[in-house]
């Protein structure tokens, strides 16, 4: 497996070293290693850049925001 090194352009990915591969080529690309966007320099935007500090808690329910009066204050799980 070769590792290549890409810049994502908004629209495609340009590889940064030359790739020995045929036009056309079908890749799968993971992008576990992308490097967030820098958020803008509002409150709002601050506070999410900051989230990006913190990993994911696996123990969180994923219905957490649609279901937040049955966590926070314990009333029953709206349907």
């Amino acid at each position: 497996m070769q590792t290549v090194k890409a810049r994502y352009d908004g629209r495609v990915f340009i590889p940064e070293e030359p790739v020995d591969l045929p036009p056309g080529s079908v890749l799968e690309i993971p992008l576990n290693n992308a490097v967030p966007p820098r958020a803008p320099d509002l409150p709002l935007g601050q506070l999410a850049q900051l989230a990006t500090e913190f990993p994911d808690d696996p123990e969180m329910p994923t219905d957490a925001a649609a279901q937040h009066d049955h966590y926070l204050y314990g009333l029953p799980k709206r349907p």
